[in-house]
């Protein structure tokens, strides 16, 4: 029997691939659909007066006479909400299309409902119907929501142990990629005035070609051949062709023993999921770390930031690009943070960044209230509105997908990722149909409830949210198990390596997590 030193040497030796050719155009296929994401969470945001004069317009042509404001306002309030509608239904269906259409496969299909709701909405002006693009919001919020399920899931199973942490951030890092473009594609000098808006919103469908394009020609999810289709041949020729070796034995053992682990429990479905014992804590996590994600105030930032600047004070065309800085700092940061991820851990960024933002938070809401006061203040709205997105950059924009992809195994992992999906969609739409009414009845203090928050879930974070760093799935899953099994007296087994020799016991593999 060999010594856990020698197989800490194996797991090391295992996880020196180096990144190849068709592991980067896996990574660029899927990370396409985060950035449809990001696009599509970004596109409404500059183009919303014209819409509005579009709204109103469309109605005096039906009917001759014009909306009211309060009309006018919820539909447009409808228009960015059903986004967050169609990615709450996406998201809970992610699992089970996961499973049906496998990681790849379901991506592929996916783009159906990219391509049809970009036409919808970038034909709407031609048709005069302002319902063609809440329908076509409705039906890209389904289409998103099913990636922000399955691209992370994708990019956590084909990468590296080493390079998880890194490739988790590259989804975000697609999700801001989207948001930038959609924010400088939508001055008004671009495509956000009355004769291009319609057409801003149809490219939301260029992702999709682009992941239509390249993801043919990348490998399916090894772990989801080998484990869930049992496809141990496709499984190997999968995994050869993303390390670029032949040289695979090891990894392949890894997932073989994490199968044979998942054959001993019967298949986890989301009601399965919430039953198991030992899955509860991690899912509990995973639904907090979404939380933290959403209710951090960040979407408000994205989705009226250009409302946000011009009550402030500042000129329309001076909030619109300092949108764009907001987007250009979210680029900046997410690319500083990818070799952090598996550097400074996850926990610790994301308790980096919610205190950084609590503390901006605190700051954003001061200048607000004081402008009045000293007029120069508007502008440290700017920064601290920009500060408040470096350090959301910093941790809970790309952590909470990344840590929900480990917290689980195999098995329960799509039925843990829909619950998240449906969890951070469900507060996306809250907090876009909700934070006009908080900055109509709060006004400057509208950031005050998302302050109290952000305190909260720091708090949670730092006592309850262990660091998953440079563990395997079956280290991290038995944290919990442990956890459960301890109360109820049962022996757990030991962890194997996927070389089969040395063997940890749980206490100790507590120590050293």
């Amino acid at each position: 029997m060999g010594t856990a030193g020698e197989s800490g040497q194996i797991l090391t030796n295992r996880n020196q691939q180096s990144v190849t050719a068709c592991l980067l155009l896996s990574i660029f296929g899927a990370t396409c659909g985060a950035l449809s994401f990001g696009y599509n969470t970004g596109v409404i945001n500059a183009p919303q007066s014209v819409i509005e004069k579009f709204i109103n317009e469309t109605q005096m042509l039906r009917t001759g006479s014009w909306m009211q404001d309060q009309t006018i306002s919820l539909l447009l309030a409808i228009t960015v909400a059903i986004f967050a509608v169609g990615g709450m239904l996406g998201g809970f269906s992610a699992g089970w299309w996961a499973n049906r259409f496998g990681r790849r496969g379901g991506m592929l299909l996916n783009n159906v409902f990219g391509i049809t709701a970009a036409l919808l909405m970038g034909l709407s002006k031609t048709a005069n119907s302002f319902e063609m693009i809440i329908i076509g919001r409705l039906i890209v919020g389904f289409c998103c929501g099913i990636f922000t399920g399955l691209t992370p899931m994708y990019l956590s199973e084909v990468a590296p142990n080493r390079l998880r942490g890194a490739l988790g951030t590259v989804n975000q890092l697609g999700v801001v990629i989207g948001i930038l473009i959609s924010q400088v594609l939508g001055i008004n000098e671009a495509f956000g005035n009355e004769k291009y808006w319609s057409l801003l919103l149809g490219l939301s469908g260029v992702p999709c070609v682009l992941m239509l394009i390249s993801l043919p020609f990348c490998p399916e999810s090894p772990r989801y051949l080998l484990i869930t289709k049992q496809l141990e041949k496709e499984a190997r020729s999968a995994l050869e062709r993303l390390r670029g070796t032949t040289d695979v034995q090891d990894e392949l053992e890894e997932m073989q023993n994490e199968a044979k682990a998942e054959q001993s429990e019967a298949k986890v479905s989301i009601i399965g999921l919430l039953k198991t014992t030992h899955l509860r804590w991690p899912l509990a996590i995973a639904v907090v770390m979404q939380l933290s994600q959403q209710l951090s105030g960040i979407n408000a930032v994205f989705y009226y930031s250009t409302t946000i600047f011009g009550n402030a004070g500042l000129a329309q065309s001076v909030a619109a690009y300092s949108s764009i800085g907001v987007g250009s700092v979210m680029v900046v940061m997410t690319l500083i943070t990818i070799p952090l991820m598996d550097r400074a851990g996850r926990r610790t960024l994301h308790l980096l960044g919610l205190g950084g933002m609590f503390v901006f938070c605190v700051l954003l809401t001061l200048s607000l209230c004081l402008t009045f006061l000293v007029p120069w203040f508007k502008y440290t709205t700017v920064v601290c509105a920009l500060l408040y997105v470096v350090f959301f950059a910093l941790g809970p924009g790309s952590i909470p997908w990344m840590i929900t992809a480990e917290l689980f195994s195999q098995g329960p992992r799509p039925a843990a990722m829909s619950i998240a999906v449906l969890v951070n969609w469900s507060c996306n739409f809250l907090v876009g149909l909700l934070f006009p009414v908080m900055l109509s009845g709060l006004g400057d203090y509208c950031f005050i409830p998302f302050i109290v928050l952000l305190a909260l879930f720091w708090l949670f974070t730092y006592f309850k949210v262990p660091e998953t760093k440079n563990k395997s799935f079956e280290e991290i899953s038995n944290i919990f198990r442990k956890g459960s099994t301890s109360k109820s007296n049962e022996v757990m087994p030991a962890v194997v390596y996927s070389d089969g020799t040395a063997i940890v016991e749980e206490n100790d593999l507590a120590d050293k997590l």
